[in-house]
């Protein structure tokens, strides 16, 4: 699985427009692009800073979006920005779920009654 975090530092009059942009992205993970999950967050901190999140099947699958004329268009969103867009590209080789949580919390002598 491969995650691709991008942040964009939004000029605070161009807030709207940059969400705007953001959602005109957003495109179902079953439309057999390999993009598995997407996610659009704003900072709580900082209302200006706008995070992407998306996780994809493959490095293929990723390289293809980069190519894309949608990802252009965030691209091109950099008129809206007062930093340059950052995007990092994360290769994730194991994803464990509730069963590591379990065995810590037991290993831990925790409660396992509290963990579902």
């Amino acid at each position: 699985m491969i995650i691709v975090r991008t942040i964009l530092y939004s000029l605070p009059v161009k807030q709207k427009e940059v969400l705007q942009t953001l959602l005109s992205m957003v495109e179902p993970p079953t439309n057999g692009n390999g993009l598995l999950n997407y996610g659009i967050y704003q900072d709580i901190e900082d209302e200006t800073v706008f995070k992407l999140i998306s996780e994809w099947k493959t490095r293929e699958d990723v390289n293809n979006h980069l190519c894309s004329d949608q990802f252009g268009v965030l691209l091109g969103s950099r008129i809206l920005l007062r930093k340059a867009i950052e995007v990092q590209i994360c290769t994730v080789s194991r994803v464990e779920g509730m069963e590591v949580v379990r065995s810590v919390r037991k290993h831990k002598n925790v409660n396992p009654k509290t963990v579902q």
